[in-house]
């Protein structure tokens, strides 16, 4: 199925087509129909199929549909006059500006960042104003944008209940309601802010829940506050998984820094990001690679927002080869040319490596994720994940020569015969 078949308005099929897309992923085929319908969608599908345009494009198209119905037509061909004032209250808040219509939750501050650039391109041709607020950062900027008027806000929890309870924001008008990465929000301890803001949104038309995996605190959500929701589950297998070749390299725990830089020069990476479990480790190996003359640096949740902001634009610049990040900032990062993935630790979740080496094979190119295992427990957690996710992890070596190898499987060695006395 192509976006051409899709009977959405000329401005945003315009912009789709810029961004080279024709055909729907199998997310994208599932919920753009539904959700065009107004339905409340329970939306699953991993990391890097598409959600993110799965309810951006079908939140446009409703928004340009009642902005049509706000306006009527004028005495003069062609031109149209804004509705009178007591049919305006849907369009305007109390304070007179424009009113937010619609509401994009997410749990960080690279995601919401992330997801507003994809509004930005999506709906650059539709007039629409969006939005986007996180906290880190001073609120001045933020407040002043929302002064103009938005119709489309992307957000964080907590910035957005600081600024309803300094009445900067009003959510009277809101009619569409998307949590994105619902399980990840959920598991940050996020609970009762969602459902704060969810409780405050009284005239809502519909609430799209997405989520890479289903969890109690998922399902609890869509319980309390979907209508006749439809849920939309889309296994890997049917997806389509990227094309990422994935492999395992062992070696002693205090050689994982030189193993990391071999790897990085061996396979003449571009662009590779490299995931830590913990803000410290990441600190340190960056340090630790600048000194051996390898241009990288990271992000993390104690690095200032401007900080990481300007990282993430030099790496997808192509002016930065090596970004090395945290679980937590990962599902903001989405560039489409990433060559290579790897873990310099293990995930603790299985979910995580799933989310991690989502980061490349994207936009149907091939990628490669890479883990260095130094110690047992982690090639038993890494054995755990091949066995969750139903991922073919090779294990690799490195070659006197510099060149990496697959390893032959290993032969079980035949067990001796053991004798029973009677």
């Amino acid at each position: 199925m192509t976006f051409n078949e899709l009977n959405m308005a000329e401005p945003i099929l315009k912009a789709v087509r810029e961004k080279g897309y024709d055909e729907l992923t199998p997310i994208q085929q599932r919920a753009i129909p539904i959700a065009l319908r107004g339905a409340d969608i329970l939306g699953i599908a991993q990391t890097g199929t598409g959600k993110t345009a799965a309810f951006a494009l079908p939140l446009l198209q409703r928004l340009i549909e009642e902005r049509s119905f706000e306006r009527e037509p004028s005495a003069v061909a062609g031109e149209t006059v804004p509705l009178r004032r007591e049919r305006r209250g849907r369009s305007h808040g109390k304070s007179g500006r424009r009113a937010i219509r619609s509401l994009v939750l997410t749990p960080t501050r690279e995601l919401a960042l992330q997801i507003g650039e994809s509004f930005a391109d999506y709906g650059k041709y539709t007039g629409l104003k969006h939005a986007t607020i996180f906290g880190g950062v001073k609120q001045g900027p933020q407040t002043d944008r929302l002064r103009r008027g938005v119709d489309i806000l992307i957000a964080t929890p907590g910035r957005l209940l600081d600024l309803i309870a300094q009445g900067e924001i009003e959510l009277g008008s809101l009619s569409h309601f998307v949590l994105d990465e619902a399980d990840r929000m959920l598991d940050m301890g996020f609970f009762d802010d969602v459902t704060k803001i969810i409780e405050r949104v009284k005239n809502r038309k519909n609430l799209g829940l997405f989520s890479a995996t289903i969890s109690q605190e998922v399902m609890t959500v869509s319980w309390m506050y979907q209508r006749d929701e439809v849920e939309i589950t889309v296994p890997a297998d049917v997806e389509n998984r990227p094309d990422i070749t994935q492999y395992s390299i062992t070696c002693p725990p205090l050689e994982k820094v030189d193993m990391a830089i071999r790897l990085i020069r061996t396979l003449a990476l571009e662009r590779t990001i490299i995931f830590c479990n913990t803000k410290v480790m990441c600190q340190r190996l960056s340090d630790d690679l600048k000194r051996f003359g390898i241009q990288a640096d990271c992000i993390h949740g104690d690095i200032p927002q401007q900080k990481r902001e300007k990282t993430m634009r030099t790496f997808k610049e192509g002016k930065l080869p090596v970004l090395i990040a945290t679980d937590v900032a990962s599902r903001g990062i989405d560039v489409d040319d990433v060559d290579c993935v790897i873990n310099y630790d293990v995930p603790e979740e299985n979910e995580y490596y799933i989310h991690r080496i989502g980061r490349t094979g994207r936009a149907k190119k091939k990628g490669i994720a890479v883990s260095i295992l130094g110690t047992f427990p982690e090639q038993a957690k890494l054995a755990e994940i091949a066995k969750y996710s139903h991922y073919q992890i090779q294990p690799v070596q490195f070659l006197e020569d510099g060149t990496l190898v697959e390893e032959a499987p290993k032969q079980k060695k035949p067990q001796p015969r053991r004798r029973f006395r009677r």
